[in-house]
């Protein structure tokens, strides 16, 4: 498969691009940080439900778009370049990506069309140490009396200070296999704990304190919970990964052009051989992460070397990433790390972002065993 995007999908990123411009340029992110990061402007994700962006990996058979994932990591991409705000990742990346390979058909017909509408905010609850652990669940799942109890504590949820559900991983007490299931954030014994890290997002630690659990609201059956992490893991890496691209060319913009502007010894700096050299490097790095990027997310729709690719593309990407916001820094100066500059901003993205779904160190330790090492 060749790595370019066809017609529709470069229709999709520009039309993502223009939207975003006009409605989420990167001062709206300043914006929200200045409001004490209240949630969401529901009205912004109003308008990208309207423009179909919440179904463009429904299935047809749900009434979704079914445009597969490198039209929707279009997007992501360019809501990296502006920082933007939303539930893209959580709710339409990672719980409709555990919806669609779950067998309960209930939940898909009563979930997706909310999710479409942009009325539901679901987001995963897999995270119980202070690394990316896939394996690591403690939280338990049990049955007393005929009904179902889940036990335990997660870390690192994105999104949850918004979310209506959760998509909780617990360890089945009978059996020991992997179970996801949805609960409502408000029922009792939910407790939340919301923080705000260096990239002025919201993760929070949540408290399962003897939640019951409905039966019909159980994603996965005795033996394929794992299998569905497994996959999903994979698909939000590449789609993190979309977003760390479009973090990285923005900041490589920026200083770009800061370079052709600023002056020192009455010369523009950019016009340094050092600097042209440091800027080269970078630029190499980029188009190799698109190439990367782009292969990464026509792995999910192929459903070829998923696993090897996602991790490929975390690695990579998180290292280019912190490679350009640390040279965006060092190349603005003093500037760069105070509030009169956005380009800060990116680097303080790079370094939360890089932790999500493991990093790069992760990753790389994982590409050298799929390699035999």
């Amino acid at each position: 498969m060749s790595l370019v995007l066809n017609e529709e999908q470069k229709m999709l990123k520009t039309s993502a691009k223009e939207f975003l411009d006009n409605k989420f340029p990167l001062s709206n992110f300043r914006k929200y940080r200045d409001n004490d990061f209240k949630s969401l402007d529901f009205e912004l994700w109003n308008e990208m439900s309207e423009m179909g962006w919440t179904a463009l990996i429904i299935p047809e058979k749900y009434n979704g778009l079914n445009f597969g994932y490198v039209g929707l990591g279009q997007i992501i991409e360019e809501m990296g370049k502006r920082l933007t705000v939303c539930p893209i990742m959580s709710t339409v990346l990672i719980s409709t990506s555990i919806i669609s390979s779950s067998k309960n058909e209930y939940l898909k017909s009563k979930f997706f069309p909310r999710i479409m509408n942009g009325s539901a905010l679901i987001c995963l609850a897999h995270e119980e140490g202070n690394q990316h652990h896939p394996e690591n669940i403690q939280t338990s799942l049990d049955k007393e009396n005929g009904n179902l109890i889940l036990n335990g504590k997660k870390n690192f949820v994105i999104d949850a200070n918004i979310s209506d559900y959760l998509i909780v991983s617990a360890k089945d007490v009978s059996s020991s296999n992997t179970i996801l299931a949805l609960v409502e954030k408000n029922q009792k014994g939910v407790l939340v704990d919301n923080k705000t890290l260096m990239d002025s997002r919201s993760y929070s630690e949540i408290i399962f304190k003897n939640v019951e659990i409905k039966n019909d609201y159980l994603l996965s059956n005795t033996n394929d919970g794992k299998n569905i992490l497994e996959k999903v893991f994979d698909i939000a890496r590449i789609g993190y990964s979309a977003e760390m691209l479009g973090g990285i060319q923005q900041a490589f913009d920026m200083t770009m052009s800061y370079l052709k502007t600023r002056e020192q010894f009455g010369v523009k700096i950019g016009s340094f051989q050092s600097l042209q050299h440091r800027s080269a490097l970078m630029f190499a790095e980029i188009e190799l992460c698109k190439s990367i990027v782009l292969k990464a997310l026509q792995s999910i729709d192929a459903v070829d070397e998923l696993s090897k690719n996602a991790s490929l593309a975390k690695a990579k990407l998180g290292l280019t990433y912190k490679l350009v916001s640390n040279e965006a820094i060092q190349m603005h100066g003093g500037i760069g790390v105070t509030d009169d500059s956005d380009v800060g901003f990116f680097l303080k993205r790079s370094r939360v972002i890089d932790k999500a779904f493991g990093d790069s160190n992760f990753h790389l330790d994982k590409l050298s065993k799929l390699g035999g090492y």
